[in-house]
């Protein structure tokens, strides 16, 4: 279930959309995509966009997922855990050298972990550059990084980074 004329669903709910005062969340598992348009100031209600069972977490998801409520057209601002921002942003998946999508910080550098705090931010996302498997499908300024995270400490990772 995916909602293909998002303006014509604001006005069924009598509301206004302005795409600058939306963001999408989408959150996926391994049996099912969700996506969500949140209000930016939570003053009005979330309005589902986008519900499938039996659709894995994929980049091909995602670009469908996309193009079908007409990502290109809004450009809301993107909030996700991390594993979505990674597939949005073309990151390969798994155990890998380069997992971050902000910084090149080397996973396999035990030796380094505790010692080095910054890590040079990521300039690129090259298809073929450090674990980047495919183009990204968003801009990486449009990604908002969801609050749990930014509470476990990657807010002042970021903040190192300039983000």
């Amino acid at each position: 279930m995916a909602c293909k004329d998002v303006d014509g669903l604001f006005k069924t709910l009598n509301m206004s959309h302005c795409s600058d005062e939306w963001r999408l969340f989408i959150d996926s598992s391994k049996v099912s995509l969700k996506a969500v348009l949140l209000h930016n100031g939570n003053v009005l209600p979330s309005i589902p966009v986008e519900h499938a069972f039996g659709i894995q977490e994929s980049i091909d998801n995602m670009k469908q997922l996309l193009q079908y409520i007409k990502y290109d057209t809004y450009k809301w601002n993107i909030c996700a855990d991390l594993k979505v921002i990674a597939l949005l942003l073309g990151l390969q998946l798994g155990y890998i050298k380069f997992p971050c999508f902000l910084s090149e910080w080397e996973s396999r550098d035990k030796a380094l972990h505790c010692i080095k705090r910054i890590w040079p931010a990521r300039k690129i996302l090259e298809p073929g550059y450090k674990n980047i498997k495919q183009h990204s499908l968003v801009e990486s300024p449009r990604i908002l990084l969801p609050p749990l995270h930014i509470k476990l400490g990657l807010k002042e990772f970021c903040e190192d980074y300039g983000s």
